[in-house]
Parts: C-alpha cells; structure tokens; sequence
C-alpha cells in the first residue's frame, strides 16, 4: 500500500492505520474516537496517519457499534453576525426536537478551514453535516464525500447536495428596482464581500444591480461601486467613497442592512438628509432595520435553517432529504429610508 496527496491503492483499514502507528486496532478505534485513555501522543500520531491516508471511519463499523451517533456536524465561517446566528437558530430547534444534537465546528479563517477538512474524514463523529452559508470548493467536498454522510446547505449551496436559500439575483432586483422605480437614474452600489472566503463570493447580488441597471437603460459605472468587507463599519467606508465623487449617487443599493446602516451613518454625519438627499436600501430585514425605519428586502433566514434542519431529520429516519435545491421567497419592504430623489418631488 502507498498513499500520495490524499489518494491510496486500496482502501484503507483501521488495521493499515494501527499498523503504521505502531499500535493495535483497539488503541487506534480508541484513539480515533477520541477516548480519554489513551495518551495524548499516541492520538495525535494515530489521527495524524489517519489523516494522511484519508482514512475514513466505517459507517457499518460505527453502526454495529452502537447505531447512528445522533450527531450532525454544522459548519459555519461566523458565530458573531446576526445572520449566521439566525440560520443556526432555526436550524437547532428542527434537529433537537428530531433527537438530534449539533456540534458546532466555526471555520473563521483559511487556516481553520485547512484544517477542519483535512481531519473530518477521519473523526466520523456525526451522521451528517450541514454547511451554513458556506460555500464549499471541489478538493472540500471530496472531503465531505469521503465520510458517506448526508451533507445539506443552508443560505447557500454544495456542490448537487439538498440546500435551502434565497435567490440573491431576485431579492437584489427587488431592491435596485424600487430605487429605479423611484426615478433614480444615479444609483451606487456598497458591494461587501467576505475576504476569508477566497473565490467563494457570492455574486448574484452585484449581478442584480448591474441587470436592473441595464433594464432601465442606465449605463452601470465603475465609479458608483464600492467593494468593502461584510460590516457596518466597512458600509460607512463604502458611503464615504461614493461621497467623495465629483457626482455623489442619489440612491444607495448595499448588499446587506449592516452595510446600509452604516452607510446612513457616514451621510447623517456629512449632514445629508435620509431619503431627502441619498435613499438607501439594504437586503435581509435585520432587526435594526424596522428599528431604523431602513427599507430593505426581507429574507427567511431563521426558516432556511428550519428547512434544512428538516431536510437532514428527514433523511435521518429513513426518507429522503431531496433533491436539488430550495428557493424561499424574498419581501421588498418599503420604509423611510428611500423616496424619490430630491430634484422629482
């Protein structure tokens, strides 16, 4: 047996793996199972030769020894954004009262993700995992698919695994076709984008923007969009840009209601009048966003959770979790932050 960048000439059993750790089969299950007797150094040479040859625990073994853990594994880039809060809310209520307990593994940075699927395989703790708006590339889903488990996606999509979402390009036409129905003709965009996601952006809402645009025979230009980081913060650095112009834009359209509200900040502290100068929408109905009269575009994303916890619990007890994906509808919601512009009143 030879084992080369993950791939092996056979498949490899716990025996091949006890062997080249220099333990018995029962030390290796125990180690790789995580077991509190068994020396720290000796787990961390049995999963690290686990994981260079890609070895997978068996889901048979594991049944026999025991049947389904109960377990679902639930990936997720941020704990602290109100929006990945609400997708693992919706989606822990389904699976808790399914039986099923959730463990929670964040993957904040390129460093963590590295490593959370180069160990998965070999940890087979769990009976399915479900990625919450978290894009997975093809070397990160030949990891999940190693473990034979049900995978679903929340806020998002894996590869042909069941997911659960909205339409971004539909929700962000909604938003840039109020603005334009308005009588706006100059309408910037605050286009956010997560650098630790690598090429994993999502796109349909800059796409939105640019096809609204070109529907109304407005010529999309350059300069009236400003790429920040997801963030209220970042909003209001965005908004000082398109302040900066030689012709600022009448309206704003920004990718999320953080990134609006700080964008109503940045043109509050300029001393420019919401809508009355500059309207501005957002995308998600955040809680703050009918607190601060923001109008927006109103997602599901407590039930998108919801939906897919209902997808693996399904799957779990013996049926199906679908195929393909599901599109939960988007709301506009109009409220005091966009009316005409100043000079059509």
């Amino acid at each position: 047996m030879t084992a080369s960048a993950g791939r092996v000439d056979r498949e490899v059993t716990l025996a091949d793996v006890a062997r080249l750790a220099g333990v018995s089969p029962a030390t290796a299950s125990r180690a790789l199972g995580g077991h509190p007797h068994v020396a720290a150094g000796t787990r961390e040479r049995v999963r690290r030769i686990a994981d260079e040859l890609s070895y997978v625990v068996s889901p048979d073994a594991s049944r026999l020894a025991g049947g389904r853990t109960g377990r679902v594994a639930v990936v997720v880039p941020h704990l602290s954004r109100w929006y990945f809060g609400a997708l693992l809310e919706g989606l822990e209520e389904v699976l808790r009262d399914a039986g099923l307990d959730v463990l929670l593994y964040r993957v904040g940075d390129a460093a963590d993700r590295q490593d959370f699927f180069r160990r998965l395989p070999a940890r087979r703790k769990v009976d399915a995992v479900v990625a919450l708006a978290f894009p997975v590339d093809e070397a990160e889903c030949a990891r999940l698919e190693l473990m034979g488990v049900e995978v679903v996606a929340a806020g998002g999509q894996v590869a042909s695994h069941p997911y659960v979402s909205i339409d971004d390009v539909a929700a962000g036409r909604q938003a840039v076709d109020h603005l334009v129905h308005l009588g706006h003709r100059r309408i910037g965009m605050i286009e956010a984008v997560d650098p630790e996601q690598r090429a994993h952006q999502p796109e349909g809402r800059s796409r939105a923007y640019r096809v609204a645009l070109a529907d109304a025979r407005i010529p999309v230009e350059p300069e009236l969009v400003a790429t920040v980081e997801w963030g209220a913060d970042e909003g209001a650095e965005g908004m000082a840009r398109l302040l900066g112009l030689r012709e600022p834009p009448t309206a704003v359209y920004a990718h999320s209601d953080e990134v609006a509200l700080g964008a109503v900040r940045t043109l509050r502290r300029a001393g420019l009048r919401v809508p009355g100068d500059v309207s501005v929408i957002g995308i998600d109905d955040h809680p703050l966003a009918a607190l601060t009269d923001l109008s927006t575009v109103r997602q599901p994303v407590r039930e998108q959770g919801a939906q897919a916890g209902r997808m693996v619990a399904a799957a779990l007890s013996g049926g199906e979790a679908g195929e393909g994906g599901v599109l939960l509808p988007t709301q506009l919601v109009i409220r005091g932050s966009t009316a005409p512009p100043g000079d059509a009143r």
